[in-house]
């Protein structure tokens, strides 16, 4: 099973979105983060998820997957596979089709504490952003 961290870093509601995603597989441990683009919180989480399974996909298809995030609002939206805001349905739709490349995926909220690894990486790819647009 390969556990899969996510978080996202957003400065502005919305605004610069950056995902943060630790993969855990066994004793290996990667590390990984971009830039979401222009998003509110709630929509950074979601991309963070799909970053996070396209990047499972290349490098562990058929696995089982266990994401986990802090976002309560990914979680359910994926557990109960609907979602009242329109706005979160395109990355519903990402995360099922997605989901079909692995044998099972699965996610499960955790605290924030247990998510340090993840959200360090988003904010660390935010901070980098903002510092370089405060530099032009």
């Amino acid at each position: 099973m390969i556990e899969v961290y996510t978080d996202a870093a957003t400065k502005g509601d919305p605004g610069p979105s950056y995902a943060g995603v630790f993969i855990k597989n066994g004793t290996a441990k990667n590390s990984y983060s971009a830039y979401m683009g222009e998003l509110s919180n709630h929509e950074g989480e979601f991309a963070s998820a799909c970053y996070a399974l396209r990047i499972c996909r290349d490098l562990y298809p058929g696995e089982i997957i266990s994401l986990r995030t802090d976002s309560k609002i990914v979680v359910d939206t994926f557990e109960m596979n609907s979602s009242k805001n329109k706005r979160f349905l395109p990355y519903l739709t990402e995360l099922q089709q997605l989901s079909d490349h692995f044998s099972f995926v699965f996610m499960k909220w955790i605290p924030e504490k247990e998510n340090k690894n993840a959200d360090d990486l988003s904010k660390a790819a935010l901070r980098q952003h903002v510092y370089k647009s405060d530099a032009d």
